[in-house]
């Protein structure tokens, strides 16, 4: 062989034998580096504690099954972290042949300022994450994408109150975090609070603006709540409930209960609560569901979810005048109105409050310039009503069709017109017309002022039709009630009423016996308990 062929052959043997040599030490420290498990018991997983069925079509589920194979791998060690590992690998073969991972790559284990480790193997926690997980995970996964856009509202005001930053989970359970959600019981908005309620804790509340739909200033009385209810019972979980059925409910609860408490963990007492005929059932669920929305919300790969996260809640503010329409903000910052109505939900009418001046949203970089920018639109633009008296025979159908509106939508500018005892509109008062641009941006919501307390007793209103010449104050005599009371049950402002308005003039209690079933009926449809007789009513 020639020389130079033969050194180069023994240059290669050699290369290879350190080559083996090291690729032997490198899976002696890889060994090295697997340490044994820990022997002490962890929490029991979460799919061990799951029914069958929930287990059986959790394993027809790719994510499912192969987290299942993840956790048989690790039963028995424990890898080390990949930037360790790619330290010793880098060292011995250097950057060019072993490439560092990015810390970034790892991913953190979640954590949880709730407890929820305590309770997700209990069985309503699991039927709740399957629910999640399956047949709703559609809806899920988007209010899971809505819930990212207010993240960043929600989770410090949670903070600095001292709560837990996990309870924005409960505006989830609550609404999917939908500003304009509204339930059976009248309660609004992503945090479904009660108009007496949002009222107490410092929010506007009326006919031209609902600030419970209005992501910040109902997270601050959500806020302001939770932190009350939470210093009332000491424990989160019945704050939650409490919530959710009334804090009058939950006392009772722990004053009837009170020996089954002794020795339990002051987050346990829910759950004792919860096993005895006592709460509702929507209350009974309602921690279940908090915490299996938790542990969805902090892991949805691990259940096979992808949400899509919206851009998160960001804005500038400007003052405007009385009556500016919306669609004149839209069009002086440029943006769609459906923008401006997502920006500014608690305007109810399409346009700001009628009296005082108001401070909207509009897009970033759009607040300093609004003012200006608004003056530039024509005037047209920028009126929002026009007036109109009524005539002799007018109705509100009538004079809506000469304004090209529904009577209905007339109706929500003009709450206080007189009506004859036929019906029709007395001559001469001032209507307003408001423009198309205008109804087109308005809201068709219920009264803001209603509420619908769930009882467990029925009732039944006598009305009657006001005739002329009546007045509050002898209705209120002619049926032995007082003004105050009617304009309670009537949802009056003042003491003004007129020929044709029907007044709700006295309620009664139906007698158990006959209308038990109906009862049971109710009870399983209201949405909230009757108010406790406290300061803080339910929500």
């Amino acid at each position: 062989m020639h020389p130079a062929a033969a050194a180069a052959t023994t240059t290669a043997a050699r290369s290879a034998i350190a080559l083996a040599t090291t690729l032997a030490t490198v899976a002696v420290l890889t060994a090295g580096c697997i340490a044994p498990r820990r022997t002490t018991p962890l929490p029991v997983p979460v799919a061990a504690a799951r029914p069958a069925a929930v287990a059986d079509s959790q394993q027809r589920h790719p994510a499912v099954a192969a987290r299942g194979d993840s956790a048989r791998l690790k039963a028995d060690t424990v890898p080390v972290a990949a930037p360790e590992v790619a330290r010793v690998a880098e060292k011995i073969f250097g950057d060019s042949v072993v490439a560092r991972p990015a810390d970034s790559a790892v991913t953190p284990e979640p954590t949880w300022d709730i407890d929820v480790r305590s309770y997700e193997t209990r069985e309503r926690v699991q039927f709740w994450v399957n629910r999640f997980t399956h047949e709703a995970r559609g809806i899920f996964t988007r209010w899971l994408e809505r819930g990212r856009k207010y993240d960043g509202l929600i989770r410090p005001r949670l903070r600095n109150a001292g709560l837990p930053e996990d309870l924005t989970y409960l505006a989830l359970i609550e609404s999917g975090y939908d500003t304009h959600a509204y339930s059976t019981a009248a309660a609004v908005g992503m945090w479904q609070l009660m108009s007496s309620t949002a009222r107490d804790e410092g929010i506007r509340v009326d006919w031209w603006v609902d600030e419970r739909r209005d992501p910040e200033r109902s997270t601050d009385a959500a806020v302001k709540f939770l932190r009350w209810l939470k210093k009332e019972f000491g424990s989160l979980y019945l704050a939650a409930a409490a919530y959710d059925g009334g804090p009058g409910r939950i006392g009772r609860g722990l004053t009837r209960y009170a020996d089954d408490f002794v020795g339990a963990p002051r987050e346990d007492a829910f759950f004792i609560m919860a096993e005895k005929d006592y709460l509702r059932a929507e209350t009974k669920e309602y921690v279940p569901k908090l915490i299996a929305a938790a542990l969805v919300a902090k892991e949805p790969g691990r259940y096979g979810l992808t949400p899509n996260y919206a851009a998160p809640f960001q804005f500038d503010t400007a003052r405007v005048a009385p009556n500016t329409p919306l669609a004149a903000i839209a069009k002086a910052t440029g943006i769609a109105l459906a923008d401006v109505r997502d920006l500014n939900p608690a305007v109810l009418r399409g346009l700001t409050p009628p009296r005082d001046s108001f401070l909207v949203r509009v897009p970033v970089g759009k607040g300093a310039m609004l003012g200006e920018s608004l003056a530039a639109l024509p005037e047209s633009d920028r009126k929002a009503l026009t007036h109109a008296a009524t005539r002799k025979g007018d109705t509100m159908e009538s004079l809506a069709k000469r304004a090209g509106v529904s009577g209905k939508q007339l109706g929500w500018y003009n709450r206080s017109l007189s009506r004859t005892t036929k019906g029709r509109l007395v001559p001469g008062q001032d209507v307003m017309i408001p423009s198309a641009a205008v109804v087109a941006a308005a809201l068709d919501v219920p009264d803001p002022s209603i509420e619908k307390w769930g009882s467990s007793s029925r009732t039944r209103s006598v009305t009657h039709v006001v005739k002329r010449g009546e007045t509050l104050a002898a209705l209120a005599k002619r049926f032995g009630t007082t003004s105050a009371t009617l304009k309670r049950l009537n949802g009056l402002k003042g003491n003004a009423i007129a020929p044709g308005d029907k007044l709700v003039v006295k309620r009664t209690k139906i007698s158990p016996r006959k209308s038990s079933a109906k009862k049971k009926r109710t009870a399983r449809s209201s949405k909230k308990s009757a108010p406790p007789a406290k300061k803080k009513k339910g929500r």
